[in-house]
């Protein structure tokens, strides 16, 4: 189980789920959609932790991007603790 910590926000979220997933578990308010890696409103960069990326949309989260730390809530499944931030879409 990792820490995930989202503004002012800590919640936990066991390598096998999705960040989405677990926050919603906690009642930590993540902006969704699809849940699915096709819509993008689940955006968010993390700033600091090692995680893997699920398949998503490469129109919605393009390669370039992905290198930059961004990355969608609902395919992102921590390998370690983690510092995120949501983004506007």
């Amino acid at each position: 189980m990792f820490q995930i910590t989202l503004r002012d926000t800590h919640f936990i979220c066991k390598a096998e789920h999705d960040l989405l997933q677990s926050a919603r578990r906690m009642a930590v308010k993540i902006p969704f959609g699809c849940c699915n890696g096709g819509c993008g409103m689940c955006k968010i960069k993390v700033l600091a932790g090692d995680y893997r990326l699920g398949l998503s949309s490469k129109a919605v989260l393009p390669d370039d991007i992905r290198k930059e730390g961004y990355a969608l809530a609902c395919k992102t499944y921590p390998l370690s603790n983690m510092v995120v931030e949501l983004i506007d879409t």
